[in-house]
């Protein structure tokens, strides 16, 4: 593995655009590792501080993320530095999307991603530029339709991620019209966990979790888990959260998630982030879910987990180790060795999966069959997974070891 990995990490990729913004300071960059099966996928972030690496690394991550997912293509990824917080952001976005839709009509597809909303940001700003829908390039490059196919298939998209979940089994509140978008890559998130015990031997009734980050992934994911039975014992968001050693009932992790603002936990009984750093990584659960930003977790958390009884780690975010190796570094090798470690590009494949899923021609548009479609490629992942390695041990590596002998020939 670690050969492939090395191979794979150290190859060039075959596109980088650069931007720089006329009216501010803001730069931005498409990397496209690859154009695999003619074209290459991947959201759009932004945050200040980033830097061409980070794209770079986060493109090969998708791209090992399509071999789960599907469609066989390229990753990609594009960022852009500048503080999403400015005023100026919307003009930023408008700019970056008219200057990169050319690669949007022909062969790279995007989304949302760190601080760009989908539904919100990139659906309306593409359009604006004369793309049909942000994920055009991958049918124009990859799935080449006619022209017929392609009104069909995007009318399918654009219906698709943007439909509003009316089955009270997957919406914490039907009411207040939650996504598709919203709810699904923290559903793949609790999914793996529930496929883990079921494929590797064990029941996620009455086990206890711990989740990083409260934003879309790790709200949805904490949802899902409870309403799995699982008790939530620890919250850990940006400013600080929440522990309770007997566990938070479902009925309360959903107020929980109706009670956000916006990405961040509101909560009468809010712990301080030090109290809560130097007392949540001991307090006892099997199960940990880190959904906030990358590179966070570190080998102490680790450890304490793992000595407190720890048994499977299901990433919601891409790259949570603060390792600086794009994939597996040093704290993620030792993890691994340690308990059940299901990588990023198969627990978060979520989004990704209902891209090629509503790409593919005619399919249910049911909730239940967007939801289970997601469950079954992740379960698919694992069991493939677990034939070639049915320890409990060593399974990202071995996941590794499936998706790049898929892309390095």
């Amino acid at each position: 593995m670690k050969d492939l990995l090395s191979i794979y990490e150290n190859k060039q990729p075959e596109i980088v655009f650069n931007w720089k913004d006329t009216e501010t300071d803001a730069e931005g960059w498409t990397v496209i590792n690859s154009l695999r099966g003619g074209a290459a996928g991947g959201g759009t972030r932004m945050r200040k501080g980033l830097d061409m690496n980070e794209v770079l690394s986060l493109a090969k991550t998708m791209e090992v993320k399509f071999t789960v997912s599907g469609p066989a293509i390229g990753g990609a990824k594009s960022g852009i530095n500048f503080d999403p917080n400015d005023p100026r952001k919307k003009g930023v976005l408008q700019r970056w999307y008219k200057a990169v839709s050319p690669l949007l009509k022909s062969y790279y597809g995007t989304g949302g991603d760190l601080n760009v909303d989908e539904i919100h940001e990139v659906i309306p700003m593409t359009e604006e530029c004369g793309v049909w829908h942000p994920q055009e390039g991958v049918f124009n490059g990859h799935f080449k339709p006619t022209e017929a196919d392609k009104i069909n298939r995007i009318g399918q998209l654009r219906q698709g991620v943007v439909k509003v979940i009316e089955n009270p089994s997957f919406s914490p509140d039907v009411v207040r019209k939650y996504t598709v978008a919203d709810m699904i890559t923290g559903y793949g998130v609790a999914e793996a966990v529930r496929n883990y015990y079921e494929i590797y031997g064990g029941n996620v009734e009455g086990k206890k979790a711990i989740v990083q980050g409260f934003g879309n992934v790790g709200s949805a994911a904490a949802f899902y888990l409870a309403k799995m039975g699982v008790k939530i014992v620890g919250i850990i968001d940006r400013d600080g959260g929440l522990l309770n050693k007997d566990g938070f009932s479902f009925e309360e992790i959903t107020k929980l998630f109706l009670n956000k603002d916006g990405n961040k936990l509101v909560a009468d009984n809010m712990i301080g982030f030090e109290q809560l750093n130097a007392e949540v990584w001991s307090v006892g659960a099997e199960i940990f879910t880190p959904c906030a930003a990358s590179r966070l977790v570190t080998k102490e958390q680790v450890d304490a987990m793992v000595g407190a009884g720890l048994e499977v780690i299901s990433c919601g975010a891409n790259v949570p180790f603060a390792d600086k190796e794009i994939f597996f570094g040093p704290i993620m090798e030792a993890t691994d060795s340690k308990v059940s470690l299901i990588p990023d590009f198969i627990s978060n494949c979520g989004m990704a999966r209902v891209f090629a899923y509503f790409m593919e021609k005619k399919v249910s548009m049911t909730d239940e069959a967007i939801f289970q479609d997601t469950s079954e490629i992740i379960k698919k992942a694992i069991q493939n997974v677990h034939a070639q390695n049915p320890s409990k041990t060593g399974i990202s590596n071995t996941a590794f070891t499936i998706a790049l002998k898929q892309l390095v020939k």
